[in-house]
């Protein structure tokens, strides 16, 4: 039964009770009697509580809606709640999950496009850095080779402090290209990309584990790219935010999905609010339909980052590399900060 004829046939009774009283044999007397007021409050309190009972049942399935409309994040998609109650409660929460589930699809493809601009111009910068900017300083290099023979002695000293910062600062342009390309991850796989990253990422004094089988199953280019720019901003977060010492990265498979973690000891995210880096990896994870949690690690000391990337269906062609490489067995690696990344 509706709310509305619920209300209306609880009321109703009361009117149809109250005008058989004035028709029937019982009266009121003037000034009005101890037992007649009784009985006229018992009613009225009768009334009263009956309407409350209808009111409060029937808005519990509002109240169970406000709760979820106050706690909804498109970048947390959870339950949704209970489609139950009267038919204008239940078409309303039907009403708000149909919208909820339409605005998370619009996000997540809005999140895709997005995603795949942004890939395109680091590709696009990498490539001027590599082509144009690395080039530049690779001809200073070879000028100053040249000079470094001619000058004086005195002048020795300060032109192969030059030759030093020019070569750090290729080396620096480099790596930089490296990060925001990952050609490694486009030539050999996911395995040996996770693999380079814990190698290549140094920053005073952490220290990566990686935890890397080559077996994977098969992924989509989208989800291996998912999966590296998780990890890769889970350590910028490490190197940068957690004055962690040790860190290290896990992939497993399982039955219906891959499973990353990047755990570290640091200091944990506190109460600090989240920031680009990890509204970013969300966004990721909701491009290829993953589940991503970032909570204390284990004892609730430092981070624990993890990306959980359902399988494609069985029968189904994930378009992706199965990368021919040997198990990883784990490894000590020194590691670098990245470009950019906040918790």
């Amino acid at each position: 039964m509706s709310l509305f004829w619920r209300i209306f046939s609880l009321n109703a009774a009361g009117l149809v009770l109250a005008t058989a009283l004035l028709l029937g044999p019982v009266t009121v007397s003037t000034p009005v009697l101890p037992h007649e007021a009784l009985i006229l409050l018992g009613g009225l309190a009768a009334l009263l509580v009956g309407n409350a009972v209808v009111l409060r049942v029937g808005l519990v399935p509002l109240r169970r809606l406000g709760r979820a409309m106050s706690t909804a994040d498109l970048l947390r998609p959870g339950a949704r709640p209970e489609v139950s109650g009267p038919a204008e409660a239940a078409e309303l929460i039907a009403t708000y999950n149909t919208m909820l589930d339409r605005l998370q699809a619009e996000r997540a493809a809005g999140a895709g496009h997005a995603l795949h601009a942004q890939e395109r111009e680091r590709h696009r910068i990498a490539r001027e850095l590599h082509d144009e900017v690395g080039q530049t300083l690779t001809a200073v290099l070879l000028q100053l080779k040249r000079v470094a023979d001619r000058v004086p002695a005195d002048l020795r000293d300060e032109v192969s402090q030059t030759q030093e910062a020019t070569r750090a600062g290729l080396d620096e342009i480099r790596r930089i290209a490296r990060r925001l390309r990952p050609g490694v991850l486009e030539e050999l796989g996911l395995a040996s990309a996770l693999r380079s990253l814990a190698a290549e990422f140094t920053h005073h004094g952490l220290t990566v584990r990686h935890h890397v089988p080559g077996d994977l199953p098969p992924l989509s280019p989208e989800a291996e790219l998912v999966i590296y720019r998780v990890a890769q901003e889970g350590l910028t977060n490490t190197a940068r935010h957690s004055a962690a010492d040790r860190a290290e990265i896990t992939l497993r498979s399982l039955p219906d999905a891959v499973d990353l973690l990047v755990r570290d000891n640091g200091t944990g995210l506190g109460d600090a609010p989240e920031g680009a880096g990890l509204a970013g990896m969300r966004e990721r994870a909701l491009l290829v339909g993953a589940d991503l949690s970032v909570g204390p690690g284990p004892g609730a000391r430092g981070t624990d980052v993890r990306l959980r990337v359902p399988l494609a269906p069985a029968g189904t062609d994930p378009h992706a590399r199965v990368p021919a490489v040997p198990a990883g067995t784990g490894s000590h690696a020194r590691v670098p900060p990245d470009t950019g990344g906040h918790r």
